[in-house]
């Protein structure tokens, strides 16, 4: 029997997937309304159909006890870790989750950690809160750190094709991970240790985040200096070596971009360094939502219209195309900063019906264009008609590229 704890968009397909492989599984969540779905085999999250749940319902039980995990031959913890409101770590969850875990552990289990956090998470706090248990973490029971490697809404690279990282405690721990692993993927990459397991986890996705900020502040330049920065990033696109295609956009979402590059900042600090080509890209993606703002302004002061008297519409508000995503999502901080501005707000998503923290709700396509006074694309979903929206509204903003090749001159691109 396999246990998960944490049901959200990282825990919920390693369930699903364990059960396909032909493993029980006891997944543990503390929200009742989850525990409540996975029972009646209903899938909250995206990447997973109901369907898909359905058919491994028996073998899939969902529980809000930690005492249903004392007889798992392995436990996998995929709990948030968050930011502070001072952008620091936030391990309150992961402490909650290891200190109940150790009230039930017993002798043989792995306990591999998934959520991702900084290096020396792994071995400094969740191997010395198993050990309240008064078992030895490597010789009583085995401990790993594999990080999530999810990206919402795709379907090139699953679970079972994308490799996965693994570093254990101790060589028999990596051993007891990776036989574990390969159970459900093709292939299981090892490191010696979960510190470069957990390095490697922040290594990908603050390449990511550094090259976005190179192509946000390009962009930003490009603008006032009235050269296309789309046309100039396919223009470099077409060298065939030394060039990878980042794109700009109104600034990172979701739920590991905005957030990962700030636990390694945090930790560096312990060790007298400051990492400061990090954390300027940091300030630079967390600004693009501002540029983005006085792009829209600009472009209503251009057609004389002033914010303040302003309608303007949001389409897609997820945090990426094709989710219904909103965390970390820039469309609510534009859509902040306008209504500060003294704008109409209404947006258009069909993934995301209501933004409760803005009393907003979803309106119909094309409905919601009628007595736009623009409209901007901030996420662009599939199945638009982006021509049909450049053709109804007096301004379109697109700040996603998408609107190359069509010539309509009420399209302005960021």
């Amino acid at each position: 029997m396999i246990g998960i704890v944490g049901l959200g968009y990282v825990g919920l397909p390693l369930a699903v997937a364990f059960a396909e492989a032909g493993e029980d599984v006891v997944g543990l969540d503390l929200d009742p309304r989850k525990v409540e779905a996975v029972q009646a085999q209903r899938s909250y999250v995206e990447d997973i159909p109901s369907e898909r749940l359905a058919a491994v319902g028996e073998r899939v039980r969902a529980t809000s006890h930690y005492r249903d995990l004392a007889e798992a031959e392995a436990v996998l913890i995929c709990v948030p870790t968050p930011l502070t409101a001072n952008r620091e770590p936030d391990l309150g969850p992961l402490v909650d989750s290891a200190r109940r875990l150790s009230s039930v552990l017993r002798k043989g289990q792995l306990v591999v950690l998934e959520s991702t956090t900084y290096p020396g998470t792994t071995r400094e706090q969740l191997v010395p809160l198993l050990e309240e248990s008064g078992l030895a973490a490597g010789r009583d029971f085995n401990v790993a750190f594999s990080p999530e490697r999810v990206d919402p809404g795709r379907t090139d690279y699953t679970l079972r094709t994308t490799p996965k990282v693994v570093g254990g405690l101790t060589q028999a721990c990596g051993d007891r991970a990776v036989a574990l692993y390969e159970r459900v993927c093709d292939h299981v990459r090892r490191v010696r240790t979960p510190e470069a397991a957990e390095m490697a986890k922040l290594l990908e996705n603050i390449f990511r985040s550094v090259n976005i900020a190179l192509v946000n502040e390009l962009a930003i330049l490009a603008d006032r200096m009235r050269i296309d920065i789309w046309e100039v990033i396919d223009a470099a696109a077409t060298k065939p070596y030394g060039f990878m295609r980042f794109e700009p956009g109104p600034g990172m979402g979701g739920h590991c971009l905005p957030v990962d590059p700030f636990y390694l900042s945090w930790r560096a600090r312990e060790f007298d360094l400051t990492t400061e080509f990090i954390e300027l890209a940091g300030k630079v993606n967390q600004q693009m939502p501002y540029h983005c703002v006085e792009r829209i302004v600009r472009a209503l002061n251009d057609a004389g219209k002033a914010v303040s008297t302003a309608r303007v519409v949001l389409l897609g508000v997820s945090y990426k195309a094709g989710v219904g995503d909103v965390r970390e999502s820039p469309a609510l901080k534009i859509a902040s900063l306008l209504r500060d501005l003294g704008a109409t707000v209404a947006y258009h998503d069909e993934f995301v019906p209501e933004l409760t923290s803005h009393d907003l709700r979803s309106e119909p396509f094309p409905d919601v264009l009628d007595g736009a006074d623009l409209a901007v694309i901030v996420t662009a979903h599939p199945g638009i008609d982006w021509e049909r929206v450049a053709r109804s509204v007096p301004t379109l903003v697109d700040l996603r590229g998408v609107t190359r090749g069509i010539g309509a001159e009420s399209v302005i691109r960021l």
